[in-house]
């Protein structure tokens, strides 16, 4: 890179920008009013007078970095040549690059003695934006209307001077309008960080020297990335990840089409080929789409910060509007998170662990969102609570690594669990249990990381409704390379109750009252690599730790394990009955795999089987409530098996496994 810039002050200043938007973080997680933001849902950076990332922090969630400067320049094309020292913008659309409604924007131009320098960005999920359902996660919302407000480019701010009118119309409109006002002044208040701790810069060094250091550090990204781009080999990568459903449509799971080309010192994603968008708001805006794309292929590339000169290096093609991950107004794309963007940084992940083996990570799990509203009999008038919570999971076994256990989801590695005293303070829901998942890691020659189970128990409440919004309920986290999935998402009500009722793992507004309880787990991570590969110690060792039961480490693995003394954790293999189980599993898990799925969903219903046989033995997929066979879904998991799984099995124990190859010329058909 040609830089006008000496080394010692271009790196002082790269490093005073990643400062500063980290100062922005710790502003906006001091003074935010919202629960959801404190949990450190929120981010920040800081960009040029055309709206390019200058540079992110080190605490942003991945599903908004490759939005921010979208947005900015949404503000930009909106009030240009009406943008004036002390003016405020607020955006949250979709439609203009953002994520979904809930994650509100607030832009500050950065001017020093006079000139526009830039401008500072802070981005907090708000935990309400009105809609149909508390929270604004409504999955029956067939357009953007049923959702929640849409806030286009609007000032906030003129001049120094607050515009209450203006606030205070956004947040009537919400469920909460004393946290949003409070969210929105404090997201100004980190962009006033900003613009102070610019203007301090450029007392320091000149205002033409942070002129030139801005644009140079996206030079310094770009010419780094494409160095590292430039070192790998040519070539064209495919791979299809799935959404559960279209509701509208039956089921079958929704294809999400990834071609990745490397040529020369570049990178180009082709996702035209997806499917038509959904009813359902499990779209994504293409916002939300790129991020996916940039989140998943910055994991690659750890040391490389980011800014808008990764975009110069990494681009996109989402097709037409109209697609699912390139949705058009007024398509609903609350859940995009759960949807395209999670697939799409799972196929990323795919495609770069055949680029780069010893990096190689199994699926995710989803991330999943569960929201509870209604009215708080505890408090004077009873006021409108909102208890929204998220889950951790497990992450995919990796090559020479088993997944972690129970960790944020790649949506927010920075997310934090969320206190039990603070939400049951904040909301009359008690947390009845928060537990590990035994057997929930994908079984792998490395296993995938646990997921977690988490009850709660509404009392105190009145008009309370529940929504969910997940997914790989039916497209279940996979593994890789012969790895097995895990196991499916979804919510029971009541469960071993006579009242009780499965849910599944997106729904919105369902009636609850004081007294019900809910359950639900959290995926692990798929498994990587042939499960009767592992290590007979390493699952001995699983089955100790309580990670693997007894009957699952014979089933998955074909480790046969004798109980000596559970009180003392005494356990040994026979080594004897698991040679003989595991050549058992190697002689008939090709046919198991094309067992008549009727059969199957009958050994379910009588209770001879549960849904780990199910998925993992046999790639049947059922509605888990009711048993009913899904007959195209099963086929469409089955085929996804057979490629991800099946094809790396062998008969010859000796044999290690080989990393599969996803250069196609053609996609393969599903």
């Amino acid at each position: 890179m040609a830089t006008t810039l000496d080394p010692v002050t271009f790196e002082v200043l790269k490093n005073a920008f990643i400062n500063t938007v980290d100062q922005m973080a710790e502003q906006i997680l001091r003074t935010c009013y919202s629960f959801v933001i404190y949990s450190r849902d929120f981010s920040s950076a800081l960009c040029d007078t055309e709206g390019n990332t200058v540079m992110q922090g080190t605490g942003d969630i991945a599903a908004h970095v490759g939005t921010l400067h979208y947005t900015a320049k949404a503000v930009i094309r909106q009030f240009e040549g009406d943008i004036h020292p002390g003016d405020v913008f607020v955006i949250n659309d979709v439609y203009e690059g953002g994520s979904h409604f809930n994650d509100t924007r607030i832009i500050r131009p950065i001017y020093y003695q006079g000139e526009l320098l830039g401008y500072a960005q802070a981005n907090g999920h708000w935990a309400d934006v009105g809609g149909a359902t508390p929270g604004s996660f409504n999955v029956k919302a067939l357009d953007h209307m049923g959702e929640g407000l849409r806030i286009p480019p609007t000032r906030l701010w003129s001049k120094d001077q607050f515009l209450d009118d203006v606030a205070y119309l956004i947040a009537k409109n919400t469920r909460n309008p004393r946290d949003i006002i409070g969210d929105m002044q404090a997201q100004a208040e980190a962009t006033r960080v900003a613009e102070r701790e610019i203007q301090r810069l450029c007392d320091k060094y000149g205002v033409e020297t942070i002129k030139t250091a801005m644009a140079e550090v996206q030079d310094y990204v770009e010419d780094l990335t494409r160095a590292k781009i430039a070192e790998l080999p040519d070539g064209v990568w495919y791979t299809e990840d799935y959404i559960d459903q279209d509701p509208a449509r039956g089921e079958g799971l929704i294809p999400i089409k990834t071609r990745m080309t490397i040529s020369g010192d570049t990178v180009h994603y082709d996702l035209s080929e997806s499917h038509a968008s959904i009813s359902s708001m499990l779209n994504a805006g293409f916002g939300g789409s790129f991020a996916g794309i940039v989140a998943g292929t910055k994991m690659q590339f750890p040391d490389i910060p980011l800014n808008s000169g990764f975009y110069r290096v990494v681009t996109a093609d989402l097709g037409p509007l109209g697609s699912v991950v390139n949705a058009d107004w007024p398509s609903p794309c609350a859940g995009f998170c759960s949807g395209p963007f999670e697939k799409i940084m799972s196929s990323v992940f795919e495609i770069w662990s055949d680029i780069q083996p010893e990096r190689a990570m199994a699926c995710t799990f989803n991330l999943e969102y569960l929201l509870v509203g209604g009215r708080d009999q505890r408090g004077e008038g009873n006021p409108n609570f909102m208890w929204y919570d998220w889950m951790m999971g497990g992450w995919g076994a990796r090559n020479g690594a088993d997944g972690y256990n129970a960790s944020a989801a790649v949506f927010g590695v920075q997310y934090g669990t969320q206190p039990f005293e603070g939400q049951e303070r904040l909301a009359p829901v008690l947390t009845s249990c928060h537990d590990l998942v035994p057997d929930s890691g994908g079984p792998g020659k490395f296993r995938g990381g646990l997921g977690a189970e988490k009850g709660g128990k509404l009392w105190a409440s009145d008009n309370t409704v529940m929504s969910y919004c997940c997914d790989r309920e039916r497209s279940v986290t996979w593994g890789l390379w012969g790895g097995l999935p895990s196991i499916p998402h979804g919510v029971w009500l009541n469960k071993g109750t006579d009242d009780e009722q499965y849910l599944g793992s997106i729904f919105a507004a369902v009636p609850i009252k004081s007294g019900d309880e809910f359950t639900r787990p959290s995926a692990g991570g798929g498994g990587l690599g042939d499960p009767l590969q592992r290590d007979v110690d390493a699952v001995l060792e699983d089955v100790i730790d309580g990670y693997v039961s007894i009957a699952r480490a014979e089933k998955d693995y074909g480790v046969v394990i004798k109980e000596n003394d559970p009180e003392i954790f005494a356990y040994e293999v026979d080594l004897e009955a698991t040679i003989g189980a595991r050549e058992y599993i190697r002689s008939n898990r090709h046919a198991w795999i094309e067992r008549d799925p009727e059969a199957v969903s009958e050994e379910y219903r009588a209770g001879l089987i549960n849904e780990m046989d199910c998925v993992r033995q046999y790639g049947v997929i059922l509605d888990w409530g009711s048993g009913e066979v899904l007959t195209n879904t099963t086929s469409q998991f089955r085929q996804m098996l057979q490629r991800r799984t099946v094809i790396h099995w062998t008969d010859d124990p000796t044999v290690d496994f080989v990393p599969g190859t996803l250069t196609v010329s053609e996609p393969a058909t599903v």
